[in-house]
């Protein structure tokens, strides 16, 4: 059995995985661990499958699962943590910029009794403005919000203990958003400082679009706030919609001002239809992840395996 697993989901990365190979076994022929690598090929429509099943040929310890469409990041990266069998296990994407140099270093804080140790960025995205604010303004709100205790400005680069893993995989919800539920399992954890690279080849595998959707299911899968937000526009629109009668009547009996009623109707129905088209997205965001969850769909579903236990 392998003491050290490297996870690599990938989409599309037909450019960079040959280099991505290269480097990591380098650097893990250099250590002291019996290592395997795991390549997860989320429906790539590129020939990323044929190149990491040409790697998988050459060397046993790599292994290849293929899954039968795209499924998402999240869910690609679930099937190759569930294959891991390494003590410890190294998630990194497949586009160069997560750099392999940095895996003995994790390894050794691992050793120094940690269960998880975090790759940390010490620079700042170098995406276009619009992403970067939004990824900024998310993570501020997580913690500003105690919606999340996921530390800053860390990705899916990290090393988990086997015991983190065995506690990860009996939460199987539909919805994911692995850096959240791997902090909010608690364990010891540490950091490795880096500075993350550009792009080299090819286009980032989140879309502006796959962001959103990950920030979403970040926020409403840890926290019951959103829920809270109605009784508190709910409040604020009372308040408001009585300050503004009582300022009109008041209005009126001192200086003889005369408004006509539909007036106040007018903004009252507005102020609260608009609370209401609120609440009533929260709520739907609510159901549908409920929905989601009880249909009980695979997480994801496997097309092809190489070099596995259940190769087929």
């Amino acid at each position: 059995m392998p003491e050290l697993s490297i996870v690599v989901p990938f989409y599309n990365e037909e450019e960079n995985l040959s280099k991505l190979y290269d480097r990591l076994y380098s650097v893990l022929e250099k250590t002291e661990q019996n290592w395997e690598i795991i390549f997860v090929d989320d429906g790539s429509s590129d020939k990323t499958l044929e190149a990491a099943a040409n790697l998988a040929e050459n060397e046993p310890r790599v292994k290849v699962i293929a899954l039968t469409r795209n499924f998402g990041h999240q869910a690609a990266l679930m099937a190759g943590l569930d294959a891991a069998r390494g003590d410890a296990i190294v998630t990194l994407d497949g586009d160069l910029q997560d750099p392999p140099e940095l895996i003995p270093e994790m390894i050794d804080k691992w050793k120094e009794g940690y269960r998880v140790v975090y790759a940390r960025r010490l620079n700042y995205r170098k995406d276009n403005f619009v992403k970067r604010w939004m990824s900024m303004l998310f993570y501020y709100m997580l913690r500003k919000l105690k919606v999340s205790s996921a530390p800053k400005n860390v990705g899916d680069f990290r090393l988990i203990d086997r015991r983190v893993m065995a506690e990860l995989r009996k939460m199987r919800e539909r919805t994911r958003y692995l850096r959240g539920m791997i902090s909010w399992l608690g364990f010891d954890s540490a950091f490795v400082d880096y500075q993350r690279p550009d792009r080299e080849n090819g286009k980032a595998g989140y879309s502006f679009a796959k962001l959103i959707r990950l920030a979403m299911d970040g926020f409403f899968s840890f926290s019951r706030l959103p829920l809270r937000i109605g009784l508190f526009l709910g409040v604020i629109s009372i308040m408001t919609g009585l300050g503004f009668m009582a300022y009109m009547v008041y209005d009126i009996l001192a200086n003889g001002v005369y408004y006509h009623l539909y007036k106040l109707l007018v903004d009252l129905i507005f102020i609260f239809m608009g609370f209401l088209f609120i609440l009533i997205w929260i709520l739907g965001e609510y159901i549908g992840r409920i929905y989601h969850e009880v249909k009980q769909r695979e997480l994801y579903i496997i097309h092809k395996e190489i070099n596995t236990a259940k190769e087929k």
